[in-house]
């Protein structure tokens, strides 16, 4: 399972390269990671069809997570990605406008790590 982090702090992508050890040295999963809402948009135009999860920060500088959501959503269609939504802030206003831009799930930080994994064991 391919899986594009996005999000501005770039200790995360450390993080999830430590929590996930086994999946990736098993080839369970694979880790790409972007830095902003930009950068991601140009992985998934390189990398069509790969990414079957997306894990995306929602407040980031430049494009928002919530503005990149609505931008997969609307353009990438085959196959249909999962976007989970991470903030920092559990607040209801984030939560309701990214599941009605068609976010898939909804994460705090910090990432509770053993609910993630049984999140992502539900998906594939």
């Amino acid at each position: 399972m391919k899986i594009l982090v996005v999000d501005d702090e770039l200790d995360m992508q450390t993080l999830f390269e430590q929590r996930f050890r086994r999946e990736i040295r098993s080839h369970e999963m694979d880790f790409a990671f972007a830095h902003s809402g930009e950068e991601a948009l140009s992985f998934l135009k390189t990398h069509v069809h790969e990414a079957v999860l997306i894990l995306s920060d929602i407040n980031m500088p430049g494009m928002s997570g919530l503005e990149l959501l609505k931008e997969i959503k609307g353009n990438f269609h085959e196959p249909p990605p999962v976007v989970m939504m991470i903030t920092a802030y559990g607040d209801p206003e984030n939560y309701n406008q990214a599941i009605k831009l068609g976010a898939d799930d909804f994460l705090t930080k910090p990432i509770d790590f053993t609910v993630l994994k049984d999140k992502l064991k539900s998906i594939h």
